[in-house]
C-alpha cells in the first residue's frame, strides 16, 4: 500500500496477547495510535486486541486485557503484532504456527513487540528477515535462528516484518511508523504529548548491560568500561585506567581486542561521542559546550571525531529534521 493510500485509509492494526504478555510494551505501542487521532482530528488508526481463541490471558504484571476477537475471527486488518514477555517459549503451538502462517500467505503484514519476535521464528515468518526483541533473548535467538537477521536495534522495519524490543521502543517504532504514513510534524506532536526527549529512530540501537555482553568472568573488562562511562568530561589515560583494574595497559589492550573487538582508545572515544549525541539532541547547549562535557579540547577535533564515527557533523546533527523511518525493501 502506497503512503498516499494510506494518508486516505484508517489503518487497523491487530494485536495478539500472548500469555505473560508485557503490559508497558502493548501500552507503548497502543497509545501513539491513540494519540495521533486525537492530534490530527482524523480516524488514522483503529486497533484490536485479539487472543488465540478469544478468551482473556493474564499480562507479566498479572492484569488482563479483556480481548474484542479471537484471532480466526478478527476483522480485516492491515498489521498483526505478537505481542508477548516472560516465558515465550511454553506457548509456542503448531495451531498458532498454522493461524500465523495463513495470515502470511494473505500477504498480512506480521510484526512483534517484546518477545514476540521468538514466535514468529519459531513459526519460520522470519527466515531471511531483519528482526529484533528484547536483549534479554537475543543470543538465544541468534544461536537458535541462524537463518535470521537478528540485530540488537530499538526496532527493525523490513519490509513485511515489523519488531521491535520490549519496554518503550514499541512507542519508538509506532511513531517512525507515524513519520513514514503520515508526517514528521505529527509524530514530533505526539513525542511532546508523552513528554518524550526525543524520538529514537531506526539506528538506535539497545543498551545491553555489558556484563551479559561479556560473561560473569570478564571482570576486569567490565570495571574498565564502568571507569570510562563515569569519566567522560575528564577521559582517563590507559595507564591509569589499567592500574584502577590492577592490569597491565598490554592486558587491557588484549581483553578490548579479544571481547570487544576494538582497541580501548577507540572504545572509550565512541562513549564519549554517544553521549555527545545524546546531549546535542537532548539539550540547547551550544557545541563547544558539549566538546567539553565529553572530553574534547577544541570545537574543530571533537567535530572531525563525530564525523567519523556519525558520517555528519554536529551542527548538521542538531539542525536536520527527524529522519523518517529507513524501509528496506
Amino acid at each position: 500500500m502506497t503512503t498516499d493510500q494510506l494518508q486516505n485509509k484508517t489503518a487497523h492494526f491487530a494485536f495478539l496477547l500472548v500469555s505473560e504478555y508485557s503490559m508497558i510494551a502493548i501500552s507503548s505501542a497502543i497509545e501513539p495510535l491513540r494519540m495521533a487521532n486525537r492530534i490530527s482530528e482524523k480516524k488514522l488508526y483503529e486497533w484490536s486486541i485479539v487472543t488465540f481463541d478469544g478468551n482473556p490471558v493474564t499480562a507479566s504484571n498479572g492484569l488482563i486485557i479483556h480481548p474484542d476477537h479471537s484471532l480466526d475471527n478478527m476483522p480485516s486488518i492491515d498489521v498483526l503484532f505478537v505481542c508477548s514477555g516472560l516465558n515465550v517459549s511454553r506457548y509456542f503451538s503448531k495451531p498458532l504456527k498454522t493461524a500465523l502462517c495463513k495470515l502470511a500467505k494473505q500477504l498480512t503484514t506480521l510484526g512483534s513487540l517484546c518477545t514476540g519476535a521468538y514466535l514468529l521464528a519459531r513459526c519460520g515468518l522470519l527466515d531471511n528477515y531483519r528482526c529484533t526483541l528484547h536483549w534479554e533473548h537475543i543470543a538465544s535467538m541468534r544461536e537458535e535462528f541462524p537463518q535470521i537477521q537478528l540485530t540488537d536495534e530499538l526496532f527493525e522495519v523490513d519490509r513485511d516484518r515489523y519488531t521491535c524490543a520490549g519496554g518503550s521502543a514499541p512507542l519508538d517504532m509506532m511513531l517512525g511508523l507515524i513519520s513514514r504514513d503520515h508526517s514528521i510534524s505529527l509524530s514530533n506532536d505526539i513525542s511532546e504529548q508523552f513528554m518524550c526527549d526525543r524520538i529514537r529512530g531506526h539506528h538506535d540501537r539497545q543498551r545491553i548491560p555489558l556484563h551479559l555482553q561479556l560473561g560473569t568472568n570478564q571482570t576486569k573488562l567490565t570495571e574498565a568500561v564502568t571507569l570510562m562511562e563515569a569519566n567522560i568530561e575528564e577521559p582517563i589515560s590507559l595507564e591509569d585506567l589499567a592500574h584502577y583494574v590492577g592490569i597491565s595497559r598490554r592486558q587491557l589492550e588484549r581483553l578490548f581486542r579479544k571481547h570487544l573487538d576494538c582497541v580501548p582508545t577507540r572504545y572509550y572515544m565512541n562513549i564519549r561521542l554517544k553521549r555527545a549525541r545524546l546531549l546535542l539532541l537532548q539539550t540547547s547547549k551550544p557545541i563547544i559546550d558539549v566538546a567539553l562535557a565529553c572530553g574534547f579540547v577544541s570545537a574543530p577535533h571533537f567535530s572531525k571525531c563525530y564525523r567519523d564515527l556519525f558520517y555528519i557533523s554536529p551542527r548538521e546533527e542538531r539542525s536536520k529534521p527527524q529522519d523518517k523511518l529507513n524501509i528496506n525493501t
